[in-house]
């Protein structure tokens, strides 16, 4: 029983540490303050980039919505950086007042469609931002956006929310995307610290992000890479709760399965590389780029829920065995269901939401059977992007 109680010991000190650092920063969310800023009469030149990759169906609605913003309409532009649409899009796209980027890559990715819009482009712009291609800015995004970068902002993080709620897969989706707002970009905020960063939604210093882009080689983990690219440069990412893009995407069970796999492999890589750069920071006092090497040491939430509930259930029944008994593990459990439900806005504590968790046990097999399969495969390049996962399955998001 010794080995066993030593694995069990292992298991209990990584989540542990999981659950403390959620249940922290969940507090510290609900204290938060929410970030204004004044813009005046100054308005910075914006380049709102849509890369879109084989997403005729979407793309169209997004880049004419792109283009009804309050904010004057001679100081941005919206460019979709085109890969392997149909073309009746070019065509329909061309005849809008916005700029076409053609870009053709076999395995296309954000990284790459920027640089290639950036060689394309002059550089008269201020600010970037980057959408996708589903996604949908409220009439004052670019206002915010403006207004922050104007206050001394470096790289903002706007507020993604899910429009479609339909489905069991869709609702776990949009639950999990708030619990990160609360914990990674709220929380983070009240102590002082960097927002996290998305792959979308997100704004940056032009210059900055096209010389960084430049710079990257990798095939995955665009928003790992900039996210600690820009806090060990010393620039604090800053999350703007109200300034707020809808994602229409419609999430497919296998899609969210394929994702969630590869974000858990993708960031067990990144912690493994970077995990001692994590601890020297932290013993130089480079606190911010030590919480976000911290982040990838953190079990991920579908998991964590369904072991939490495992070892408290089986902990019942063999209590006397093990050296970290049942009572520790359901406080444990607890803190971790308590440190969610603060975390989720109201608007999600329905019926449709409970049938919607009751799934969870479910995928996480399917996670895990993922996972396993990965680690037979050739994880050279791994996608971050469900809907690059669908497509390659002829699946029309």
């Amino acid at each position: 029983m010794t080995l066993i109680n030593i694995v069990v010991f292992l298991l209990f000190s990584i989540t542990a540490f999981t659950v403390l650092y959620s249940f922290i920063f969940s507090m510290a969310g609900v204290f938060a303050v929410k970030k204004q800023f004044s813009s005046g009469d100054v308005f910075k030149k914006i380049a709102v980039f849509i890369p879109c990759h084989k997403q005729d169906s979407s793309i169209l609605r997004s880049a004419e919505h792109a283009l009804f913003q309050k904010y004057p309409s001679h100081r941005y532009d919206v460019i979709v950086i085109a890969d392997s649409l149909q073309p009746e899009t070019i065509e329909k796209l061309k005849k809008l007042p916005l700029k076409l980027v053609d870009s053709h890559y076999d395995i296309s990715n954000k990284a790459k469609a920027l640089n290639t819009a950036f060689k394309q482009l002059n550089d008269q712009y201020d600010i970037a931002v980057i959408l996708d291609a589903d996604n949908f800015m409220k009439s004052d995004f670019l206002e915010k956006i403006n207004a922050a970068f104007l206050n001394g902002c470096y790289a903002v993080q706007g507020h993604r929310v899910a429009r479609s709620t339909e489905t069991n897969i869709n609702i776990l989706e949009s639950v999990c995307s708030e619990i990160n707002n609360h914990i990674f970009r709220k929380g983070q905020q009240a102590f002082g610290f960097s927002s996290a960063v998305t792959e979308t939604c997100i704004a940056f210093s032009y210059f900055y992000l096209k010389l960084l882009v430049e710079e990257m080689e990798m095939k995955s983990g665009f928003d790992r890479e900039l996210e600690l690219k820009l806090v060990e440069d010393n620039h604090r990412i800053v999350y703007l709760d109200d300034a707020i893009v809808v994602d229409e995407k419609i999430q497919l069970a296998e899609g969210f399965t394929h994702q969630r796999s590869a974000w858990i492999a993708n960031q067990f890589a990144y912690f493994k590389n970077h995990c001692t750069r994590g601890i020297l920071s932290l013993l130089f006092g480079k606190f911010d780029y030590a919480n976000k090497i911290a982040h990838f040491a953190l079990v991920p939430k579908v998991i964590l829920l369904t072991f939490l509930l495992l070892m408290t259930g089986l902990s019942y029944f063999i209590d006397s065995w093990l050296i970290i008994g049942f009572n520790t593990w359901a406080i444990l459990t607890c803190l971790y269901v308590f440190a969610l439900l603060v975390a989720v806005p109201l608007g999600f504590y329905k019926l449709k939401t409970a049938f919607a968790f009751a799934s969870l046990p479910w995928n996480f097999l399917l996670i895990f059977k993922e996972l396993f399969h990965q680690l037979f495969a050739d994880t050279t390049i791994i996608k971050t992007n469900a809907a690059t996962h669908l497509e390659n399955h002829s699946i029309e998001k």
